[in-house]
């Protein structure tokens, strides 16, 4: 007998699909509450390693993500003109029958995972947040912003960078800037554009770019955090282009196509971390409610999948929900996504500012070596 019967999902991305995907197979009665009108996901694309790959795999899907992707083994370090100066095979830290990286376009990723989602039995609620928790003991209660209320064995804060659900347990944290903002294009993959490669050098402190299936890709630029909105929608082309004008190689294609706002993307890389315990009573925080990272170790979405699985496999095999669960989540969860972290902001900063002491081969290895094990 799982060790809850009814379960609120504040939040329907990618840990929230997850946990309700595993939770409803599971028996537990699942709703999700989604501010969203729609299935619904920013950006143009996302990187999932191998350990993100792994989760998507005991969530039944991976065959649609294969479908849907572009998987790779290796990683292409570039001079700012597109000179080759290393090719790195990439950790299969998911294992050795999971490719090492697989590029999709994010609003792909979360069709599949809500189709998912309703095929598990779980209840999604469009258009809705909860405005309020009350915790009695052996349930709460949630408070919806359409005036309903629901009573849960557990309610799950899913909901994002920032979480709602973060701010109603008290939980005084919020993301901090790393000082660099990131520019991502989703464009048309050209024919020799095959893994992801990183030019270091020119213009920016990245530029990169990631295949997402057969013909197209997301391309991006890192550079120096700017006001969100100091550059209107109609200029977003022009200023992308003339940052990708200082590379060569694949980006005289890419520089060529950018031309429609509508497929630009901009935001600042930030981080968060809530200390542990992530729970209050029989509330909990998960993914990138609890823990983000700037996209430095592309593990922001592994990190999200590895909570969901943890969590629901605890819930499914205990027989109740008390304190002791959630401390064997944080043992299982906490040091690890913290890691994660941490490293991404270090490779961040070390970007920001240049350190003789920089070892990122050595940190982007220890991290590897971690998140191949399973959490």
């Amino acid at each position: 007998m799982a060790a809850v019967r009814n379960v609120l999902i504040v939040g329907g991305g990618t840990a929230g699909s997850a946990l309700a995907i595993l939770l409803a197979r599971g028996g537990v009665a699942v709703d999700i509450a989604e501010i969203e009108p729609d299935v619904t996901a920013l950006g143009s694309g996302i990187t999932l390693q191998g350990n993100a790959l792994r989760v998507l795999r005991d969530l039944g899907v991976w065959d649609r993500i294969k479908a849907s992707g572009y998987a790779f083994d290796a990683l292409g370090l570039r001079a700012p003109d597109g000179g080759l100066i290393a090719e790195i095979p990439d950790a299969r830290t998911g294992g050795p029958d999971l490719p090492a990286t697989l590029g999709m376009n994010r609003p792909e990723l979360a069709a599949v995972l809500a189709e998912t989602v309703r095929d598990a039995g779980a209840n999604t609620r469009f258009g809705l947040t909860v405005d309020a928790v009350a915790d009695g003991g052996d349930r709460v209660t949630a408070h919806f912003s359409d005036g309903t209320t629901g009573t849960y064995d557990l309610v799950v804060g899913a909901d994002g960078i920032r979480s709602t659900v973060r701010g109603l347990l008290g939980i005084d944290v919020s993301p901090r800037p790393t000082g660099m903002g990131i520019w991502r294009v989703h464009t048309r993959r050209p024919e020799d554009v095959e893994r992801t490669d990183l030019f270091y050098g020119g213009p920016c402190f990245i530029a990169g770019y990631c295949p997402t299936g057969p013909g197209t890709m997301y391309a991006y630029l890192v550079e120096k955090a700017r006001p969100r909105e100091s550059i209107a929608d109609a200029d977003k082309p022009a200023h992308m282009r003339a940052l990708a004008e200082g590379y060569g190689g694949a980006w005289d294609e890419i520089r060529a196509d950018i031309t429609d706002p509508d497929r630009i993307n901009y935001t600042w890389f930030e981080s968060l971390l809530v200390e542990r315990p992530w729970n209050r009573d029989r509330t909990v925080l998960i993914g990138d409610a609890a823990h983000a990272c700037p996209p430095t170790l592309a593990q922001g979405a592994a990190q999200c999948l590895e909570d969901a699985a943890v969590l629901a496999e605890l819930l499914l095999s205990a027989d109740r929900l008390d304190q002791a669960l959630f401390d064997a989540f944080m043992d299982r969860r906490y040091e690890r996504a913290k890691a994660v972290v941490e490293a991404s902001v270090r490779l961040a900063e070390w970007q920001l500012t240049p350190s003789p002491d920089a070892d990122v081969p050595g940190l982007m290895g220890r991290i590897g070596a971690m998140v191949t094990e399973r959490p």
